[in-house]
C-alpha cells in the first residue's frame, strides 16, 4: 500500500475559500482559481490538441490527513490517488492530484479507466456534477517532491486550488497547481 505522493513532500497550508478572498488574489490567478469550467477545455482553447496528460501515479493509497478530513474518510481507508502533469508539447502547465474514495468509484467505474485521458473530460460531461467545497493555496517549492520540481520547473511559490466535487452525491477531491507558464495565459 503506497502512502506517499509523487508530487508532494508535505501538505501545503490550504485556505478555505471565503467571501472576499477572490479580491485578495492577483487578477491573473483569480482567473484560474475561479474558473467555472474544465481547465483542460480552457487550456485547449489556447494550445489546441497539444495539451496532453502525463500520468505520474495512479494507485490505491492513503489520502493525506486534510484530504481524509474533507472527504470524511477514516484514517485506515484508502482511495484511488491519481497524480498527473498537464503539458503542451512538453511545456508544463498544471500539476494535479485527484483522490477518489472507493464509494465514488463503485458509482462511477469509468473513473478507474482514465489512463492519460484528462479527468475534466469525464467530470464536466456529467449532468449531476456539483462543487461542494474549494480551498486556495500559494504552495512553497518545499511542498513538492524533487520529481515535481524538475517536471514542472517550480522555483517559486505557485498558486493552487482544491475542490470537492460530487457526482450523484459521491465526492472526490481534485487538487490543481497552476504553473507559471499558464498564469498569464
Amino acid at each position: 500500500m503506497v502512502t506517499h505522493s509523487v508530487l508532494l513532500t508535505k501538505e501545503p497550508r490550504w485556505l478555505t475559500n471565503r467571501p472576499g478572498m477572490r479580491r485578495q488574489l492577483p487578477a491573473a490567478v483569480q482567473s484560474w482559481i475561479y474558473e467555472p469550467g474544465s481547465l483542460t477545455t480552457r487550456l485547449r482553447s489556447g494550445y489546441g490538441d497539444k495539451v496532453a496528460v502525463k500520468l505520474l501515479q495512479q494507485q490505491w493509497a492513503r489520502p493525506l490527513p486534510s484530504e481524509r478530513a474533507l472527504l470524511r474518510q477514516a484514517t485506515w481507508h484508502c482511495a484511488r490517488v491519481r497524480e498527473v502533469l498537464l503539458h503542451a508539447d512538453g511545456l508544463p502547465l498544471l500539476l494535479a492530484r485527484t483522490v477518489i474514495p472507493a464509494k465514488t468509484l463503485n458509482a462511477q467505474a469509468d473513473l478507474l479507466r482514465l489512463g492519460a485521458r484528462p479527468l475534466g473530460e469525464v467530470l464536466f460531461s456529467h449532468p449531476n456534477l456539483e462543487r461542494w467545497h474549494k480551498d486556495v493555496v500559494k504552495a512553497a517549492p518545499q511542498c513538492f517532491t524533487r520529481l515535481a520540481l524538475e517536471l514542472a520547473g517550480i522555483e517559486q511559490p505557485i498558486w493552487g486550488r482544491r475542490t470537492v466535487y460530487a457526482l450523484n452525491g459521491k465526492e472526490m477531491l481534485v487538487c490543481e497547481f497552476f504553473l507559471p507558464t499558464i498564469i498569464n495565459f
